[in-house]
């Protein structure tokens, strides 16, 4: 069984800072992408940052410049340092991993969720 535990999120005050961290954990093969959505109240779930095993980042306009996504992959943790927040960043942050649980099997993971509030 693999699980996806998500640390970090809090309330800060706009233009403030914080990191996310998410550990997987269980019986993992292999992870290829890891990676963060957020999803605000009313608003469907959205892409905030991945990243790959090999290091290539994707991400939004929306975050770029601001948000800094990187990856631990002899511990199976992927970071998020958020900084110049916004309360339009305010949402639920999902840590997201594809995990291989052998080489056959690929399967997508989602942690439970950590509160991200911005304050104006």
């Amino acid at each position: 069984q693999v699980q996806l535990v998500e640390s970090g999120g809090g309330l800060v005050q706009d233009g403030g800072s914080l990191r996310l961290s998410c550990a997987a954990s269980g019986s993992i093969f292999s992870i290829n992408v890891m990676g963060w959505y957020r999803q605000a109240p009313g608003k469907q779930r959205e892409l905030v940052a991945t990243i790959t095993s090999g290091g290539v980042t994707n991400m939004p306009d929306s975050v770029k410049g601001r948000f800094t996504i990187s990856r631990d992959n002899a511990k199976n943790t992927v970071y998020l340092q958020m900084s110049s927040l916004k309360p339009d960043d305010t949402a639920v942050y999902y840590c997201y991993a594809l995990i291989r649980v052998n080489m056959r099997y690929e399967s997508p993971y989602w942690g439970q969720g950590t509160q991200v509030t911005v304050s104006s």
